[in-house]
């Protein structure tokens, strides 16, 4: 069964945000233990402007291919290369080493609590 972190906050679309100053982004175990083995990511460039809900990346797998979208408006202010580099971080650590960005928000989108993510995904805290 996958775990959900507490403290954290997510999206419907399986994106977790801490939302420190700035705020850091990565995708749940949910997704990860769902997409399966992955093997590739491409996140937005540093400096780029993000929109609640916009596509900003996305992560494919052996299974497959999917979108991610972005749970805040905002800048982006950091991008975790060392996930570039090493994809299934993601599948090992998907709430520590395996962040994707991080944002300066200026809008942040409907999130849901740990446990509201939890009991919607069938996952555990």
């Amino acid at each position: 069964m996958s775990t959900v972190k507490s403290g954290l906050r997510y999206s419907a679309e399986h994106e977790w945000i801490d939302a420190g100053s700035p705020a850091t982004i990565g995708i749940s175990e949910v997704a990860a233990d769902a997409l399966g083995e992955i093997v590739y990511v491409d996140l937005p460039e540093l400096g780029a402007t993000v929109a609640v809900g916009a596509v900003i990346g996305e992560v494919e797998s052996t299974k497959s291919v999917s979108e991610l979208f972005s749970p805040v408006a905002g800048e982006v202010v950091e991008v975790n290369a060392a996930v570039v580099d090493d994809p299934a971080l993601i599948n090992s650590d998907p709430y520590g080493a395996a962040w994707l960005i991080r944002v300066a928000v200026s809008e942040e989108g409907p999130l849901l609590s740990a446990e509201q993510y939890a009991a919607d995904n069938g996952a555990e805290l």
